[in-house]
């Protein structure tokens, strides 16, 4: 993001071992805070009923893993046999990544018309039929790994000259990648439990769906280079 990657993978130019395990933790923390796991991490959280802290924390866990098992599962053929996906294929990768964020933020807009958002909707039945469970996360984490800024990460650990140290590093990221998601999700679902900021859901809820909404079509534009990418 911003030229962000590069600059944390530049320090780990001619380092040691350690210094690039470091770098690839550090590119693990901060992928969650790309604008593509943002937009869907925040309308995956408010659109379920589960919004208390540990049910974000369980939601963001299955998400991360599921980007995880992803990226390893992409990453490592680049890594070991400098194996990339074509050039449509990632383009497609990536159009469904801005389909999911789509579908996510109509999903939300829907409940919220539906009056899911009401003053005793926000507090009653919290923890009875959750709207989005662990496996579903799961499902939405392995849909992002397949697109995003991920693949920068994959790159820039391809210029590792050792394919053993690179595939390490790759775990390193793909593992605190997860850790960087299931932060982020804890943080919102923390922030939604809280009394001022849960009553203002239902006003908040349509700005949230609809501002998602727009950046997964230009997201999509973006993927098949009809609008710029600047992240």
């Amino acid at each position: 993001m911003f030229g962000l990657d590069e600059w944390i993978a530049g320090v780990s130019d001619e380092g040691s071992i350690a210094i690039v395990l470091l770098v690839a933790t550090l590119l693990g923390l901060r992928h969650a805070t790309d604008p593509d796991h943002l937009a869907a991490v925040s309308t995956l959280v408010v659109s379920g009923r589960e919004r208390a802290t540990r049910a974000a924390a369980r939601l963001g866990a299955a998400w991360g893993l599921g980007h995880a098992v992803t990226l390893v599962a992409f990453g490592a053929p680049i890594l070991l046999a400098e194996r990339y996906l074509p050039d449509l294929v990632q383009r497609g990768a990536e159009t469904t990544v801005a389909a999911l964020i789509a579908f996510l933020a109509v999903r939300l807009l829907v409940r919220w018309r539906h009056g899911a958002f009401a003053a005793r909707g926000v507090t009653d039945g919290v923890h009875r039929h959750p709207v989005r469970t662990s496996a579903g996360a799961f499902g939405i984490g392995l849909v992002h790994g397949m697109g995003g800024s991920a693949g920068v990460g994959v790159l820039l650990l391809a210029a590792i000259p050792s394919r053993t140290l690179a595939l390490v590093a790759l775990l390193v990221l793909a593992v605190f990648t997860a850790v960087s998601m299931t932060i982020v999700t804890t943080g919102f679902g923390a922030a939604l439990s809280a009394r001022r900021v849960s009553g203002a859901i239902a006003t908040a809820a349509p700005a949230l769906a609809l501002s998602s909404l727009a950046f997964g079509l230009w997201y999509a534009a973006a993927a098949w280079s009809m609008a710029p990418y600047p992240f």
